[in-house]
């Protein structure tokens, strides 16, 4: 039966092709997919090959029904759009490059990307065309009602106007509508075109990146990605004020790109746009308000971009203000002062030194003191506020940084400071010495100068010439170490001497001070001793020596033009010149001034120290005022590692025979290896004979085999070993002086002991601490104190003198860094040659009972060219330096002391 494919369907069988029993050939180059399942069947044709599933030869007929030509014709577009999705695959498949026996990983990922971009581009296409056309129909739906609208109302006016008016005015109005139309479709299209230009841009960077890479592994080369990605972090942290600019441009890119699709989805000009642009992305509420698919799908979208921005600025705000308050509080900030006193480093005499700083600036109403040191801000605030003293409104700031950078010493405004005190740090003498010259390097190379002078506290005398020499002119130090040890000798010799050194050197009391006087010009130093009636004069920097000052010059010396005077006073402002006051002569009958006769004396040649060789020459002392000296035993516990400069220093004030006994736990040998590598040659010693002992000096049977009974002055040195820490070697020296006093009260003489019961009591307590007081006042114990806190605990207990080593240098420094010319006061007064501090018995300089002012005693002691800057009563713990009422006379005892400035014997 001949079937026509064209006809209706007469029955119901309905034919099916390709049947089961044909198999299609398949070509050997493409592969295709088909719904049909596999036959076994082959169907051959000589004359041709299948080239399409769905080729049909003539002589094959078949009826199909209307619907299921419809299902047919649905599945043959569909296969074919298959088949061309699969050609493309094949294709693709083809293009791709592959190796024989490598890996095709890479090969296949290139690929991979490729069919991403090629997607990725058909969406974006899409999704425009689909924008497109749905701005269109909501445009034209709008030109319709317009149209509408507009349509009633020329209807409206024809009735009054001419036809031919309104034929022109129905003419003009369709061209307004669509330039207005045209334009905001561009607008609309642009915007989505640049809001979709980033997306392109970062797809295009990841195939570019992708192309790039090699094929093999071996060389690794950036993708251009994460070069670009490393450039935008380059900027953003290179450039203060990019993340602000940053967010700044996004705002106004997407107030432009929100404006510009609002001008085409509503009716409204593009000011009014980009205001209501603005008014979505500064608050995401406004667009509530909004009408229509349209402007609601933009308004939204700004909206939501404006919460981004909004959160972005919020995040930036926060990290900028907590960054600032971080850097305020861990000390990061610039200080903005001038005159101020800036100390570097941080050690245990900063206490001392800030509480001498505050009483100095007590008469200016306060002054600034800047501490920078390696260590957290809130910890150093918190330990200054930890100190038990009144800064006396001084403002002490913190900052935390290294002296060694100059960005930190700018930061403190080292260039305007007028004092810089360096401290030694604790620990190792050479390391510390090393730092602060290091440090004062750092100073000397800052840009802009220094104002001011430069403190620096040394642990080792023998570093103090490097220091100088790298600091030069600017450059005051002050050796710690050595200052305490010479002062212990001092005070060892002559008991009472620390509290008068802790007077002057403290700012509470009196104290050095240098100013010049023009009135004085051609008067004699021996009558501005008596011109000053709240100061005390001692010295003189003359002019024309190049500010040399000098100490208790002789009494014809004639005061020029430029001179100085130096003084002791309570402030450098409550004090000045009076009228010469009437006072009578009072000579000590006993002393004699011998009558000096003209001398020639000629030096032959030159010398750098020619002028202090005439000064000195013109101050002999004469031999009958001269006190003659005595041998003296002395006992050191403990070692140092200066031992060998106090045993110079002794062996210059001990008189011929003296001897010096070391005990402690260093071995003979090694004492020996160690004075010798300090310098110290023992066979050259002349006055003093050197006994060594070893043992521990903390152990009673240790101190029981040495006659602690005969020595006149014991020194408790801070052992090497333990000076690190202050509270164990303080522990210590206070152990090893309680066991002395005991061991020389228990060997005092049957007689004195019997004596001392009488006055005891039945007091235990009162009894042990009279015993202490007797062994007293047979030696003098010097300790060497570290913590001032202990000063209590030895003051209350009056058994020794003491020495507070931290305080003192502290002491020092702060007036050395208020007047740098006071350091060479102290340098001549802590010397083995010159002036010295010394107390001298009432009994020189006055009978018993005998009334006399206090000028009266003055002019006394310069016949013994002998400055009297105090004195302290028989029945008085403390003395009195610069006494008021220099005039009035009162009755003296031979029992009282006065404090002098004299020449060292």
């Amino acid at each position: 039966m001949t079937l026509n494919s064209e006809s209706p369907s007469t029955s119901n069988r309905d034919w099916f092709f390709p049947s089961q029993s044909f198999n299609v050939p398949r070509s050997p180059a493409r592969r295709f997919s088909s719904p049909y399942p596999r036959t076994t069947t082959s169907f051959q044709n000589s004359s041709s090959n299948f080239t399409s599933p769905l080729a049909v030869p003539r002589t094959l007929r078949r009826r199909i029904s209307h619907r299921h030509r419809i299902q047919n014709s649905a599945g043959a577009t569909t296969d074919e759009i298959g088949g061309k999705s699969n050609d493309a695959v094949l294709i693709q498949s083809e293009e791709c490059p592959s190796s024989g026996n490598k890996t095709t990983t890479s090969a296949h990922k290139k690929c991979t990307d490729f069919v991403r971009w090629r997607m990725a581009c058909v969406i974006a296409m899409v999704v425009m065309c689909f924008t497109s056309l749905l701005h269109k129909n909501f445009s034209l739906q709008f030109q319709v009602s317009d149209l509408q609208d507009e349509f009633s109302t020329l209807n409206a006016r024809l009735r009054h106007c001419n036809i031919s008016d309104s034929i022109g005015i129905i003419d003009s109005t369709p061209e307004h509508n669509s330039s207005s139309a045209s334009l905001k479709n561009t607008a609309l299209i642009l915007s989505l075109m640049m809001f979709s230009l980033p997306l392109v841009f970062i797809k295009y960077m990841e195939y570019i990146s992708n192309l790039r890479r090699p094929l093999d592994n071996t060389t690794e080369e950036l993708s251009l990605n994460k070069r670009l990605a490393y450039r935008v972090d380059v900027f953003l942290s290179f450039h203060p004020y990019a993340k602000p600019l940053t967010l700044l441009i996004a705002t106004l890119l997407l107030i432009s790109l929100g404006g510009l699709a609002l001008f085409g989805v509503t009716d409204d000009s593009i000011a009014n746009c980009l205001w209501l642009s603005w008014t979505y992305v500064a608050n995401s509420g406004n667009h509530t308000n909004s009408e229509g698919i349209g402007p609601r799908l933009v308004s939204v979208s700004v909206s939501f971009g404006g919460m981004l921005i909004f959160a972005m600025m919020l995040g930036l705000v926060s990290d900028a203000i907590s960054e600032k308050f971080d850097s305020l509080r861990k000390g990061r900030s610039e200080v903005v002062e001038q005159n101020h006193t800036l100390i570097l480093g941080w050690s245990d005499k900063l206490g001392s030194l800030l509480n001498q700083l505050a009483i100095a600036n007590e008469s200016l109403g306060g002054g600034t003191v800047v501490v920078m040191a390696e260590r957290d801000k809130e910890e150093m605030e918190l330990d200054i506020a930890k100190m038990e003293f009144d800064f006396r409104g001084t403002s002490v700031i913190c900052r935390s940084g290294s002296p060694l950078i100059l960005a930190d010493l700018k930061k403190v405004s080292v260039s305007k400071a007028r004092a810089i005190v360096v401290l030694a740090e604790d620990g190792n003498a050479d390391q510390s010495d090393a730092r602060a010259l290091r440090t004062v390097l750092s100073l000397t190379g800052v840009k802009e100068g220094l104002r001011g002078h430069i403190v620096v506290e040394l642990s080792d005398l023998d570093n103090e010439v490097l220091v100088k020499l790298v600091g030069g002119d600017l450059v005051e130090t002050v050796v710690a170490h050595d200052v305490i040890g010479r002062l212990m000798i001092q005070c060892a010799r002559q008991p009472g001497l620390a509290q008068i050194w802790e007077d002057i050197l403290g700012f509470e009391n009196c104290e050095f001070y240098i100013k010049k006087w023009p009135q004085f010009h051609g008067m004699q130093f021996e009558e501005v001793l008596i011109s000053f009636p709240d100061a005390i004069p001692c010295g003189i920097k003359v002019a024309s020596s190049g500010g040399k000052i000098i100490l208790n010059p002789d009494d014809s010396y004639l005061l020029q033009e430029g001179d100085e005077v130096l003084v002791i006073a309570e402030d450098d402002d409550s004090y000045a010149p009076a009228p010469l006051p009437m006072v009578k002569e009072a000579s000590l009958m006993h002393i004699v001034r011998p009558t000096r006769k003209p001398q020639k004396i000629l030096l032959t040649g030159w010398r750098r120290d020619i002028d202090d060789m005439i000064v000195v020459q013109g101050g002999n002392l004469p031999k009958n005022l001269i006190i003659p000296k005595t041998t003296e035993r002395i006992l050191f516990c403990g070692w140092r590692r200066d031992m060998e400069d106090m045993i110079l220093v002794l062996d210059a004030f001990l008189a011929h025979g003296s001897e010096l006994w070391m005990f402690n736990e260093v071995c003979e040998k090694e004492r020996e290896k160690k004075l010798t590598d300090g310098g110290l040659d023992i066979s050259r010693l002349a006055n003093i004979i050197l006994v060594n002992r070893e043992g521990n000096a903390v152990i009673r049977r240790h101190l029981e085999s040495l006659p602690l009974e005969s020595f006149g002055s014991i020194l408790i040195l801070a052992d090497e070993s333990v000076e690190d820490s202050a509270i164990q070697a303080d522990s210590r020296s206070l152990a090893t002086l309680l066991l002395i006093r005991d061991i020389q009260a228990k060997r005092l003489p049957y007689r004195e002991a019997m004596a001392s019961k009488i006055h005891r009591g039945s007091s235990s307590q009162g009894s042990w601490r009279e015993e202490m007081q007797q062994a007293s006042d047979k030696s003098v114990i010097i300790s060497e104190i570290l913590d001032p806190r202990t000063k209590n605990l030895l003051s209350m207990s009056k058994i020794s003198d003491y020495v507070l080593s931290n305080e003192l240098v502290s002491m020092a420094l702060a007036m050395v860094a208020e007047d740098r010319q006071i350091n060479d006061v102290l340098e001549e007064l802590f010397a083995e040659e010159g002036n010295e501090l010394q107390i001298r018995g009432a009994d020189l300089y006055l009978c018993e009972g005998e009334e006399l002012s206090f000028y009266e005693v003055l002019l006394r002691a310069r016949q013994r060219r002998e400055i009297v800057i105090g004195y302290r009563l028989a029945n008085a713990e403390k003395a009195i330096i610069n006494p008021p009422a220099k005039t009035e006379r009162r009755r003296w005892s031979v029992k009282d002391v006065f404090v002098i400035i004299a020449d060292k014997e």
